[in-house]
């Protein structure tokens, strides 16, 4: 045995024979794979390219194997380039802003591969395209302080067959945390109209965002919603109105006490439409002047002074001189709640939105047909059983009873003009604007 070999066999027996060596020794057979040619690049589409009923807020990718992008884009039918951006290392490209309904996005681009060839990145993106498409809006403004009633009201302006995909969509959040629910309520305006009202009065100070993820969404029967949504207000002091018919008296309380006590005077009640409604009503709004009509009553166009507005059935806490003589003694009106010119004046400076006004002892209870806001007169149970996610209860009352519409302003109720301007009217010496 010469030197070299002895040498090659001690290595090998050490354990350091180099692996160029070792391919000397016993051949190039595993080689065969470093000589495969690099794979062409491949690319994956999501949604799948051709699909015709994507959802306008879809996630929208193209990724590339094998290969990275040069550059990628979506181009609207208007030739808008949506947002996107790339992964690190620029193997996938994502879309960053929602698609619009019934509309054919076109893809562009290239990608390199290992093998160091291009290949174009092409095809189309269909999206959905609606029976309808409804939008909506609240009753409050963002940043706007209300009172402690107030519900949270958002109204569409089409009907709406999947309520519960809808209500999932819809997420409250209060600071501190409040219990509350959502209710779908009868509509008047062949639209469909969901409230949320806390279970007890909100805590002054409680601060309230809602989130409305609606854009995208399908609202049942090939509808889909317009528009995303959000709100945010904040409860202002607690202010609460006493009325007990009997006392022809009104009493408002906050906190630190009740801050004015006046003599008034409600509903008559010699007929059903001048009853003063019992249950708790909600400011929703007031004017310094207006100009009331109300053929049944026999009166129109009386001009009224510091009306504030408690329900959609004409019911309105307001001066009235001509009932003077019978405020806190006799009810002598059409169902609203007079005051002498001062005490109205004084208790309209004080009044927001959403403050409850607290009516007892009439013969009457407010209800849907009294117009737009009449969630306090539903009991809790009743209430949550309105939401579509509600659990079925078979204690609690079907929804089937309640009705399927309701009218904003019943067909016998006051109509009003609300204007800032000068009376020109000389009101008559009996129960005018009621």
């Amino acid at each position: 045995m010469n030197v070299t070999r002895r040498k090659a066999l001690a290595a090998l027996a050490a354990g350091v024979l180099a692996p160029q060596a070792l391919a000397g020794c016993f051949g190039r057979a595993g080689n065969s794979a470093d000589n495969a040619p690099p794979a062409a690049p491949a690319l994956s589409f999501e949604p799948p390219v051709g699909q015709t009923d994507v959802l306008p807020t879809a996630e929208i990718t193209v990724t590339v194997s094998d290969g990275w992008f040069q550059r990628a884009a979506l181009t609207s039918p208007a030739g808008k380039v949506l947002s996107g951006t790339f992964n690190r290392d620029r193997t996938r490209y994502t879309v960053t802003e929602p698609l619009g309904y019934d509309a054919v996005y076109t893809w562009s681009g290239s990608v390199v591969g290992h093998d160091g060839n291009a290949v174009p990145v092409a095809g189309t993106v269909t999206t959905v395209t609606p029976s309808a498409i409804i939008d909506g809006g609240f009753q409050l403004a963002d940043g706007q302080t209300v009172g402690v009633a107030a519900p949270v009201i958002l109204q569409f302006d089409g009907p709406i067959s999947d309520k519960a995909a809808v209500e999932r969509a819809l997420t409250i959040t209060t600071e501190p945390p409040v219990e509350g629910s959502w209710a779908w309520l009868p509509d008047e305006v062949q639209g469909a109209r969901v409230h949320w009202r806390s279970r007890d009065y909100f805590p002054a100070g409680t601060t309230v965002n809602v989130d409305a993820k609606l854009y995208g969404l399908a609202f049942g029967d090939g509808a889909y919603g317009a528009q995303d949504m959000s709100l945010q207000f904040s409860i202002g002091r607690r202010q609460v109105v006493k009325a007990e018919i009997s006392s022809h008296r009104i009493r408002v309380e906050r906190d630190e006490g009740v801050i004015m006590d006046f003599p008034c005077s409600y509903g008559e009640g010699d007929q059903a439409r001048n009853v003063t409604r019992n249950g708790i009503h909600v400011v929703t709004e007031k004017y310094a002047d207006f100009y009331m009509s109300n053929p049944a009553a026999g009166y129109h166009n009386i001009h009224e002074r510091w009306a504030v507005r408690i329900s959609n059935n004409g019911e309105f806490i307001h001066a009235n001189p001509a009932s003077a003589g019978a405020q806190g003694n006799t009810n002598v009106t059409n169902g609203c709640i007079n005051l002498s010119t001062e005490d109205a004046e004084q208790y309209f400076h004080s009044a927001i939105y959403g403050d409850p006004v607290e009516v007892t002892g009439s013969s009457i209870q407010l209800s849907y047909a009294d117009g737009d806001i009449w969630d306090w007169a539903v009991d809790w149970d009743t209430w949550v059983s309105m939401s579509e996610l509600s659990a079925p209860s078979s204690s609690g009352p079907p929804r089937t009873s309640l009705p399927s519409t309701a009218p904003a302003t019943p067909t016998d109720a006051p109509t009003l003009s609300g204007t800032p301007t000068t009376p020109t009217t000389t009101a008559p010496t009996t129960r005018p604007g009621g």
